[in-house]
């Protein structure tokens, strides 16, 4: 618990502290929020193991999610429903020249991801709108009015 203690400022909050604690600890049941599903799912080619940054954000109508995609184009991007599930898939091939020679140092990810994320049972998936611009891809998920009914008591 020692290397904890260096690796989280005490002025952060303590949902932080124990968020960063968790996903450290248990990265494959890290959540977004009720939005990412349980042990979501990251599937690449052999040599890379990634998956793109994103942000999920909720407010009373909607969710939105934004996944940093530089280098992508948007038909090199796959979106699918299945299972109650967003599929987020795409592929970005290396750039050709650099074939040749030695690269010495390679930050930005090629290859192939799969990303999937539960959607909530109040998400109108037929209704999800999908935007990309300038690298980053932004979904908007509309959700459906909240469903019940009132029973009286006797």
């Amino acid at each position: 618990m020692l290397f904890l203690r260096y690796i989280i400022e005490p002025s952060t909050s303590l949902f932080i502290q124990i968020w960063v604690v968790l996903k450290t600890l248990f990265p494959v049941y890290s959540t977004a929020f009720g939005v990412a599903k349980r042990g979501g799912t990251t599937r690449a080619n052999r040599n890379n193991n990634w998956h793109p940054l994103i942000d999920v954000h909720e407010n009373d109508n909607e969710i939105t999610i934004f996944a940093d995609l530089p280098g992508f184009t948007k038909d090199k991007i796959n979106l699918d429903v299945r299972d109650n599930a967003l599929v987020i898939s795409g592929k970005l091939e290396r750039d050709e020249k650099y074939k040749e020679g030695t690269t010495h140092i390679q930050e930005r990810r090629y290859g192939s991801f799969t990303h999937t994320l539960s959607l909530p049972s109040n998400v109108k998936a037929e209704n999800i709108n999908a935007k990309f611009e300038h690298g980053v891809l932004e979904l908007k998920l509309p959700k459906s009015a909240p469903t019940g009914m009132k029973i009286a008591v006797q």
